[in-house]
């Protein structure tokens, strides 16, 4: 079995800085792409950022220019740095993966466990 580990949540003040990370809990076969998704009280889960395998990204274009999504193959792991934080970044980060576990098996898709940003003003 396959976890998605989070860390790097925490309480920061608006135009400060936080970074997440997002690590495969064990040896996979591959891991195609990563992506981090928020979700506020009351409001839906919704896309932050996402990056390929191959290192292409596309954001949200709420974060687009303060969030920047990597990762590290290597390690299958993702980053999100999010700066010039703002109080509506509040929210439980999710990191989400579609991994294939096994070569003879077809990928599924993963969650984290979630993480919470919270933006004082």
């Amino acid at each position: 079995q396959v976890q998605l580990v989070e860390s790097g949540g925490g309480l920061v003040q608006a135009g400060g800085s936080l970074r997440l990370s997002c690590t495969a809990s064990r040896r996979v076969f591959s891991v195609n792409v990563m992506a981090w998704y928020r979700q506020a009280p009351g409001k839906q889960r919704e896309l932050v950022a996402g990056i390929t395998s191959g290192g292409s990204t596309n954001y949200a274009d709420s974060v687009k220019g303060r969030f920047t999504i990597s990762r590290d193959n290597a390690k299958n792991t993702v980053y999100l740095q999010m700066n010039s934080l703002r109080p509506e970044d509040t929210a439980v980060y999710y990191c989400n993966a579609d991994i294939r576990v096994l070569y003879f098996r077809p990928s599924s898709d993963y969650w984290g466990q979630g993480t919470q940003v919270t933006v004082s003003s």
